[in-house]
């Protein structure tokens, strides 16, 4: 057992109900760029990459141009009036307040551009709360794990010191990758079949089930240490 000073969230589906909206916003960009609407599942399956490689895995062979037409009407739909806005999941706010009261270290790593994640921190008024954070339109996308690399490294803090929370696999991977523990949430888009799968410690109903895990695992690992 381990005693964990960093939590690493992921935002797209850990701590925000965004799923709907994503789906409904790719499925709108491809429909005005002239492509087949791409289904809701295979949609859902790529949350949590950045936006580049989601549309690479979902209209394979597309030319740079249209690529990067089709990105552009996907963001021109996310940052519209026309989709209602993602609220997050019940209890996620108290979670990290109580985290921060506690002294842990909190930061995202997400598949979210700079300027998606820095409106979001806003809107919500949670920004405070994180120590840092890590965008895909910075480093590598999940499961490349560098976006976790430079967490550990500007917070000082080794792989051993971390825990990642996540809802999909990619977060899974990502976190294996930079030889992080992982937990995940499965009320956003994964399985937890797929998350067990891909590495997880263990699979959580809810993200309000987190601080009550760590708390058992902290009074654990001190045990096993005395």
């Amino acid at each position: 057992m381990k005693t964990y000073e960093l939590l690493v969230f992921d935002w797209d589906g850990t701590l925000m109900d965004s799923a709907h909206r994503i789906v409904t916003c790719m499925q709108l960009a491809a429909s005005d760029s002239g492509h087949e609407v791409p289904a809701t599942e295979a949609v859902r399956n790529i949350i949590g990459l950045g936006l580049q490689e989601a549309v690479e895995l979902l209209f394979p062979g597309l030319s740079e141009q249209t690529r990067t037409g089709l990105i552009d009407a996907y963001r021109d739909h996310w940052l519209g009036t026309g989709i209602p806005d993602s609220t997050l999941f019940p209890g996620a706010e108290t979670v990290l307040q109580q985290f921060a009261e506690a002294g842990y270290l909190l930061a995202v790593a997400t598949g979210k551009s700079r300027h998606g994640l820095d409106r979001v921190l806003a809107d919500t008024g949670l920004g405070p709360l994180f120590h840092m954070t890590r965008c895909a339109d910075e480093a590598h996308s999940k499961p490349h794990p560098q976006m976790l690399q430079d967490i550990l490294t500007d917070l000082d803090t080794s792989p051993s010191e971390a825990l990642v929370i996540g809802d999909t696999e990619y977060d899974m991977q990502m976190a294996g990758s930079a030889g992080v523990d992982a937990v995940g949430v499965v009320h956003g888009v994964h399985s937890s079949d797929r998350l067990r799968a891909h590495g997880a410690l263990t699979v959580l109903n809810h993200l309000e089930e987190l601080p009550k895990w760590l708390h058992t695992n902290n009074q654990q690992s001190r045990e096993m240490n005395a």
